[in-house]
């Protein structure tokens, strides 16, 4: 009896440490769907995927194709390419290992790797000759993160300029620190803003040292598996590229035009010549994207009731910036703002057009997926004003389940 008694109670602690798990309901409005059956219907727009989110209350639209040819609907299980959108589950990486005391921000990168202890400027002298010169800052966690490192892009090894740019598949990420350890960086850390997966994929490297994994491992133990998160990977199968979303490059007033892979991308796309890059590189799908940023947005909790982060955490180093003022805008790979307010948006966007944001204060989330290979997006504007209608909506959700994020 006392053995039944104690497992009993185990099984209790451990659905209250979990939370209940959240039901959302459809919305039953259209508002993204009639922004843009216009694009699809002249065949502007391949195929899209939207979904807007209130408090429980969600509107999903599913619209057009992943392949125009083989008229293959789009779904929200088809696998894609999010790209930069890769940096903010490198934030949340690092802002687990901050949570567990094994890692500050103002850290120096060369606590972690040695190789960083010593940077080298690129400078120009009175007569625009270049040269070098020694950095005087520090080159911190926080900079590498939220890219005002003074990092390049991407480095040398992982730019294809022979075939006139492009990624050559990548290099393991400690390779890719050691490099850009050893190259000028473009201004002295801490004093500008550069874009910069090389930056997101040193802090990867950091956590790969403190650790003992490989970052994607340690990726895969903390975020994605206890997420549910299985489309989620650096290496698509065979079987889930059969159901890719396909790219399209925009036409004016003519059908998009199907485009075979972009100049950053080689095929094959999940054998040995691809590496980890903790900037870009996490193939996802719609579904799976859902549950990574509604964790964010009900604050470091996933809708499955599993905890990733502590709320303050959440709030602190992910919903807001961790740069200056004067270069505000960017926390942990992850864009954000200043001032955390009730009407305050954080999130990313990804090279192909996709991109998700949420606001936790008012539990409300946008998700847009499409594989656009240029052109432009004429129908962002139209799917803006579709997003206004929704959220300006009074939905009832009286018989959603109680989101566990709500209380404290």
């Amino acid at each position: 009896m006392k053995k039944r008694f104690v497992l009993l109670l185990a099984s209790v602690c451990v659905v209250l440490s979990m939370g209940a798990q959240t039901k959302t309901v459809e919305s039953k409005t259209t508002f993204a769907k009639e922004a843009l059956q216009p694009y699809i219907d002249s065949g502007q727009l391949a195929g899209a995927i939207s979904v807007f989110y209130k408090d429980g209350v969600q509107e999903t639209c599913c619209i057009g194709y992943a392949d125009v040819a083989q008229k293959r609907p789009i779904e929200m299980d088809n696998v894609f390419m999010q790209c930069s959108q890769t940096k903010g589950f490198c934030g949340v990486t690092i802002a687990k290992l901050v949570e567990e005391g094994k890692l500050s921000l103002d850290d120096a990168v060369s606590k972690y790797l040695p190789e960083f202890s010593e940077l080298w400027v690129q400078a120009y002298d009175k007569d625009g000759v270049r040269m070098l010169r020694k950095a005087k800052n520090v080159l911190t966690v926080r900079m590498v993160l939220n890219h005002t490192g003074g990092f390049p892009f991407e480095i040398s090894a992982k730019r294809n300029d022979v075939r006139g740019g492009g990624w050559t598949g990548g290099a393991p990420l400690r390779q890719v620190a050691s490099i850009a350890a050893a190259s000028p960086i473009m201004f002295e850390p801490g004093t500008g803003d550069l874009y910069s997966n090389t930056g997101i994929d040193i802090g990867a490297a950091i956590v790969e040292v403190i650790t003992g994994m490989k970052w994607e491992d340690y990726l895969k133990q903390e975020v994605l598996d206890p997420l549910g998160m299985k489309s989620t990977w650096f290496w698509p199968t065979d079987k889930q590229l059969k159901t890719k979303i396909e790219l399209y490059e925009t036409q004016k007033d003519a059908p998009a035009k199907w485009v075979e892979e972009m100049g950053w991308q080689q095929r094959p796309y999940n054998d040995g010549h691809v590496f980890t890059s903790a900037g870009a590189g996490l193939w996802t799908t719609a579904n799976d994207q859902l549950k990574f940023y509604k964790m964010l947005m009900n604050l470091g909790l996933g809708e499955n009731g599993v905890r990733i982060l502590k709320e303050e955490t959440v709030k602190e180093i992910l919903a807001r910036t961790t740069r200056p003022t004067s270069m505000a805008g960017y926390s942990l790979g992850l864009s954000a703002p200043v001032e955390d307010t009730e009407d305050s948006w954080f999130g990313h966007g990804g090279a192909w057009g996709t991109n998700c944001s949420v606001n936790w204060h008012k539990k409300e989330l946008k998700l847009w997926v499409v594989q656009n290979a240029g052109g432009g997006q004429p129908w962002n504007p139209a799917v803006a004003k579709a997003a206004e209608k929704f959220f300006a909506q009074p939905f009832d959700n009286s018989n959603v389940d109680a989101y566990t994020g709500r209380t404290k």
